[in-house]
């Protein structure tokens, strides 16, 4: 058990919280003037990680902080008697995630093990164009749209792009808003209990969603990989809607034109380097699951 005092770990703390701030203060103050962005409060509506937690600093299992009241109480610690950290004049009391705590998240982990090993076992795949997003609106005079925005192409423009391509979404929860008329043109049929046979690391939404999954490891994981999965996530949802069906002109994003040989050049090639960056935060992850889950041993 690694203790870090008072003054080690509060720097860290408020240096975590100004980065991250840096990408909350816009949103809570978008938020109190009741304006929507399309873009940038994705990752604050869709996913259930609070601007405050995102916020909070956590080291990780296996660190305790000395002197960190504001932690006491909170989801996982639990705090260190004076005898596992030495004499009272050389260590004030600390904190620190529980080995209990990891014990009772340890479905959550081998899930997401199985998924995230079987997610980097695959080669990307890069020729999707985000036609999830234009699946999403597919005649959407008939089923309604997601966002408050007009469609670039209009709506037959777009109709016409989501029936003259090949969609293959491997990802449920990109695939589980298509209208009813795209869902059957969809090469696959992902599902929401099958996610580690369809999961590949090309798909932007997967590398959202490393986000998600840092986060849900939250506190036992430092929040530096949940930041740093952050800020992958909110880099892909840009391209994610700049390739999309709408006009998002008057809020300064240039579209990826994916209906034209050069926009589907450029989507891949971002698309690619988001895979590349990916890939090293999916196996931070991995390495996080294997070590908490050889926190509690096997049974015999």
């Amino acid at each position: 058990m690694q203790v870090l005092s008072e003054s080690q770990w509060r720097p860290r703390a408020a240096a975590h919280a100004a980065r991250i701030d840096a990408f909350v203060a816009p949103h809570l103050t978008r938020r109190a003037e009741q304006v929507k962005h399309p873009v940038h409060d994705f990752l604050f509506t869709y996913y259930s990680h609070r601007p405050a937690q995102l916020r909070r600093w956590h080291p990780g299992f296996g660190v305790a902080l000395a002197g960190a009241e504001e932690h006491t109480g909170l989801k996982g610690y639990t705090s260190l008697g004076l005898d596992t950290l030495g004499p009272i004049a050389a260590r004030p009391a600390a904190v620190t995630v529980s080995a209990g705590f990891v014990e009772s998240q340890l479905p959550l982990l081998r899930r997401l093990h199985v998924l995230l090993t079987a997610t980097a076992g695959r080669a990307p795949q890069l020729a999707c164009f985000g036609l999830h997003e234009w699946a999403m609106v597919h005649r959407s005079a008939e089923h309604g749209t997601r966002h408050d925005w007009p469609l670039r192409l209009g709506q037959d423009g777009t109709d016409a792009v989501v029936e003259s391509h090949r969609i293959g979404c491997s990802h449920f929860d990109a695939f589980r808003f298509f209208t009813p008329t795209a869902r059957p043109l969809n090469t696959l049929q992902p599902g929401r209990d099958d996610r580690p046979d369809f999961e590949q690391p090309g798909c932007l939404h997967a590398g959202m969603d490393l986000y998600k999954h840092a986060f849900r490891l939250s506190p036992m994981v430092a929040s530096d990989l949940v930041a740093d999965c952050f800020e992958l996530a909110r880099d892909i949802r840009e391209l994610d809607m700049r390739a999309a069906p709408y006009d998002l002109a008057d809020l300064g994003f240039e579209p990826v034109r994916i209906e034209t040989a050069e926009g589907k050049a450029a989507y891949v090639e971002a698309q690619r380097g988001f895979a590349e960056r990916g890939a090293p935060l999916r196996a931070r992850l991995v390495a996080e699951c294997e070590r908490l889950l050889g926190v509690v041993p096997s049974p015999v």
